[in-house]
């Protein structure tokens, strides 16, 4: 069971890096550095250092506040397309190297395809609010993404099973919001 468990760890970790790269990455390295809730086997135990505590909490503050503003956030999700998966593929491989024999190439691929999933959804959607709301809600769906990469990120590493559920739900809402709006009927063709 505990595989398992490590397992829903690694996925929600690797969703919570999707949405923000550097909060699920700060919290698994402070827990790790200051609990016993996370032990980092080399050389994931890298996360501990000052130096990459200190890094990713300026650029945390950086993303956090540019994310929060029309045009730079889109700006900021193209840069974040290429470090939101490598975030992902980190935390996916640095908590499956407990599940087992799971190869940590294999690892980093599971961990890149599903934080790399979550960005593209977010940044797909996001210039799509931007324009909608006239760049109004922006720092309301930044923070409401923030907000719910931390939630997912505590989750997938207090309790790994809530975290699933969390994301399981999330991801069925998702698909009943789409499936809905597609199956519309369509006006009628002549």
């Amino acid at each position: 069971m505990t595989g398992v468990l490590n397992l829903f760890t690694a996925f929600g970790l690797a969703t919570s890096a999707g949405l923000n790269a550097y909060l699920p990455l700060l919290v698994v390295a402070l827990l790790a550095r200051f609990t016993d809730l996370v032990t980092l086997n080399p050389p994931w135990d890298a996360l501990e250092s000052w130096w990459v505590i200190g890094a990713l909490t300026v650029l945390l503050v950086i993303e956090i506040l540019v994310d929060k503003v029309p045009a730079a956030d889109t700006v900021n999700d193209a840069i974040q397309t290429f470090v939101r998966p490598v975030a992902g593929a980190l935390l996916f491989a640095a908590s499956a190297g407990v599940v087992g024999n799971t190869h940590p190439v294999l690892a980093m691929i599971c961990g890149l395809l599903v934080a790399g999933g979550v960005h593209a959804v977010k940044a797909t959607a996001r210039p799509l609010i931007t324009g909608t709301s006239g760049g109004l809600l922006n720092p309301v769906v930044s923070t409401a993404e923030d907000g719910l990469s931390f939630v997912l990120a505590v989750l997938a590493i207090v309790l790994p099973l809530l975290g699933a559920l969390l994301l399981l739900t999330l991801i069925i809402w998702f698909a009943r919001r789409w499936w809905r709006r597609h199956q519309r009927p369509s006006a009628v063709e002549w």
